[in-house]
């Protein structure tokens, strides 16, 4: 049986003063974690505020194990990239 993972990322862009900082920093996020995970990743909250952002990274897989993996590879990715900016993650699967 095939597993859904879903990382939910909630970010505060305390340097970000507009909407176009706001999108530097999500849009560097995205494209590091699809070119080095091969994920899914969509910004699904908070698209206008200016100064925070929640992320979603999705990934399937054969197994949770790998599933799993991918995804808590992508958190550090996320957390080197945003360092303090990362607020919370919260890890969920689709059964």
């Amino acid at each position: 049986m095939a597993a859904v993972g879903i990382l939910i990322l909630e970010i505060r862009l305390n340097e970000a003063f507009s909407l176009k900082d706001k999108r530097h920093w999500v849009k560097g996020l995205k494209d590091r974690l699809r070119n080095g995970h091969n994920v899914s990743v969509a910004e699904v909250d908070d698209q206008d505020m200016w100064n925070a952002s929640t992320v979603a990274v999705v990934t399937v897989s054969g197994s949770r194990e790998n599933a799993a993996k991918v995804l808590e590879s992508c958190e550090r990715v996320a957390a080197s990239h945003l360092g303090p900016q990362l607020v919370s993650v919260t890890l969920d699967w689709l059964d």
